[in-house]
């Protein structure tokens, strides 16, 4: 589903082309990173017909029904800064093994050891064959020559992003020094609290990129408000964010208040409430309306079917639900344990079971499970101050 609200005064720039480093138009295809063989396009967001008691209804991953008499659980091949930083920041508590950033400033619940690292590496990757092969769906017609990457994580996305562009200058912010050393030379990372006052200089930014900061963000609408008076005119602001409901068309999975999917998403909503913080921000319209809110314009949604699982009969999808996957079964224990032992007081071995109940469900190809990504991009008028 994609949706757009347009400011009466200008005309959206063609979302067909995204710039080379020198400026020139090219196709959205050569932008990407990805090294995978498979010459199949990649799913466009689809309308998300949705019956406000049963969730929304599978329309874009294919699948065969003959497939449901496999035994439904995947195969073993389907699960499968910078040196300047001061040492201080270096400081991690451990819960069960799993170190997570001591932030003085906000509390994350993430964790941000190589397992959890893993995990968002993999989701880059899937994220990226989404959206084409590409690292951004924002129709950008000029050259860029300042970037910005909130909320980097590994840095992958800023040190692709600087590969492909070599002369525009890439900067990633995060609260944890999780990012490797040796990367392009125009590529750069500040230990930086998104959620804190900016201190980049108003109209500095070609292009402000955000990506999978549900439940760490207390106030969106100033998230949105600070990335807008750091871009330029005519600048360019996208965010993709998860949702963290998994979705069946089954009737067993669909029909029941009590299913693991459901009971999942309910818990970890109360638990990021109790910290002022959302995970419902991928939900409905939330993300547009604050950004058009914000003062943007052409503002554009797009909602992604992501297949848990390699249940898919299209190919890329198979490839992508295969990742997708992987992804989840490197971060569920990291996403649950902090939010479910530490906010919410459960214990140790609860949250195991919780975490072991929604593994067996994700891995069930029989209910064939996906979940939706809501991917949004706006630009800041030209003749915005």
């Amino acid at each position: 589903m994609s949706s757009r609200h347009s400011h009466p005064k200008s005309k959206s720039p063609s979302p067909t082309a995204a710039p080379s480093p020198d400026g020139a138009q090219r196709p959205p295809t050569s932008q990407g990173v990805s090294n995978n063989p498979e010459t199949v396009p990649s799913p466009a967001a689809a309308e998300q017909p949705q019956d406000p008691a049963d969730g929304p209804i599978n329309t874009q991953i294919p699948f065969d029904e003959e497939d449901d008499a496999d035994s439904g659980i995947e195969d073993e091949e389907s699960l499968r800064s910078t040196s300047s930083l001061a040492e201080s920041i270096f400081d991690y508590r451990n819960i069960h093994g799993r170190t997570f950033q001591n932030s003085k400033t906000t509390e994350y619940w993430g964790p941000n050891d190589d397992r959890q690292n893993t995990g968002l590496d993999i989701a880059h990757h899937f994220i990226t064959m989404l959206k084409g092969d590409r690292l951004f769906e924002a129709p950008i017609d000029r050259a860029l020559s300042k970037v910005l990457d909130v909320g980097t994580g590994t840095g992958i996305w800023a040190i692709d992003m600087a590969d492909t562009y070599p002369a525009a200058r890439v900067i990633g912010t995060d609260i944890s020094p999780i990012q490797p050393v040796w990367v392009p030379p125009n590529c750069e990372f500040h230990i930086d609290d998104a959620q804190l006052e900016w201190t980049y200089a108003p109209a500095s930014f070609d292009f402000v990129h955000i990506r999978a900061l549900y439940g760490s963000v207390g106030d969106w609408g100033r998230l949105y408000a600070q990335a807008y008076k750091a871009l330029r005119p005519g600048g360019w602001l996208e965010d993709l964010e998860f949702n963290i409901t998994l979705h069946s068309d089954t009737p067993s999975v669909r029909d029941d208040p009590g299913h693991i999917f459901k009971r999942w998403s309910q818990i970890f909503f109360e638990a990021t409430d109790r910290l002022g913080k959302t995970l419902r921000i991928g939900m409905g319209s939330t993300m547009r309306d604050l950004i058009a809110e914000a003062g943007f314009i052409d503002v554009v949604e797009k909602k992604y079917q992501v297949p848990s699982g390699g249940w898919s009969s299209d190919p890329r999808m198979k490839i992508i639900g295969r990742y997708n996957l992987a992804f989840l079964e490197e971060s569920l224990e990291g996403f649950a344990l902090f939010l479910l032992q530490e906010i919410m007081g459960w214990s140790y071995i609860q949250v195991n079971m919780f975490v072991m109940e929604m593994r067996n469900e994700i891995r069930n190809s029989k209910i064939r499970p996906y979940y939706i990504l809501t991917n949004v991009y706006a630009q800041k008028p030209n003749t915005a101050e």
